[in-house]
């Protein structure tokens, strides 16, 4: 399988901050990869480097299995960019943001025109056609980037935080849009802080933390390598919970997790740990039982909660 894009000992530095810091990963062609991390963890800025907004430093960066330093104008054509920002044209319809777009790519007016009917169908804004940017909803307008990037018929599609401020039921369908794309045979790169949206989309993901990467798997992987498969959420501050209770799920081969005042018991068999608590103090009613998950990972592996269960 071919790559899309490969680093190697990748780094990038502005003044005496290290925003990425020797990283190496290869995106294969077809595939949705992800990266997991909070904000300043290091995701925007390497994929600024992919898309040619920054310059690599130090280390190797392939695109199209062409190496470079900025990403030269033949190699942005074969890209379409989500930023984190909408930054529509207020004073451009709908359609003439895709239009205008598709103008700097070449298109003629008649192919812009027909491409953009096109995507605006395909993200449901065809009704949405003659009104400007700022009369859509802020789901409406996410959709609107994204039909935009495509203009140009990408081969790697890159997604900075693609459902940032979305509402349940609009992120679930950006979902299935980018689901839909990659089944066209368009690679995908995303990043995201939503361990749901890296699990539902991504087939393959890295989670950062101050520039580096820490680990690299399917979310599946990731959880059988680095967590036991279930866990006990204690809903108790560590104060209340007794002291005798932490030595004693060690002993018992279970596994222990503090972020910050909240306490994680991982075991083999959850619901034999489970039936051993209240002998040792702790009331079942202040737990809670579920199979661990990736954001279980992602705690134990940066130690801090991710910005979704911070909300």
């Amino acid at each position: 399988m071919s790559c899309v894009v490969r680093a190697e000992r990748l780094s990038k530095s502005y003044g005496s901050l290290r925003a990425v810091r020797d990283i190496s990963f290869a995106i294969n062609e077809g595939e949705c990869f992800g990266f997991l991390g909070h904000n300043g963890a290091g995701k925007s800025t390497t994929l600024k480097m992919i898309y040619g907004l920054s310059t690599v430093d130090q280390g190797g960066l392939w695109l199209f299995d062409q190496k470079i330093t900025l990403t030269p104008p033949s190699l942005k054509a074969r890209l379409g960019v989500v930023p984190q920002e909408d930054n529509l044209d207020p004073d451009l319809t709908v359609l003439e943001n895709l239009t205008v777009f598709g103008a700097l790519f070449g298109l003629s007016s008649q192919e812009g025109k027909a491409r953009a009917t096109e995507y605006l169908q395909f993200w449901g804004l065809d009704d949405k056609v003659n009104v400007s940017p700022d009369e859509l909803s802020g789901g409406l307008k996410r959709r609107l980037v994204i039909a935009r990037a495509l203009m140009n018929r990408p081969r790697l599609l890159i997604l900075d935080e693609p459902t940032t401020g979305l509402d349940p039921q609009a992120r679930h369908l950006v979902w299935q849009k980018l689901r839909l794309l990659k089944s066209e045979g368009i690679s995908l790169v995303l990043t995201t802080h939503y361990m749901e949206e890296a699990r539902q989309l991504c087939d393959r993901l890295v989670i950062m933390e101050a520039g580096q990467i820490l680990a690299e798997g399917s979310p599946e992987q990731l959880v059988q390598e680095h967590v036991l498969p279930y866990v006990i959420e204690v809903h108790l501050p560590q104060s209340q919970v007794p002291a005798a209770v932490v030595d004693q799920v060690r002993a018992y081969g279970g596994q222990v997790e503090t972020v910050a005042d909240s306490l994680f018991f991982f075991a083999h068999d959850g619901n034999d740990l489970w039936s051993r608590l209240e002998s040792w103090g702790l009331p079942p009613k202040v737990c809670h039982l579920r199979s661990a998950h990736l954001e279980d990972v992602y705690l134990k592996l940066t130690g801090t909660t991710s910005e979704e269960e911070k909300r």
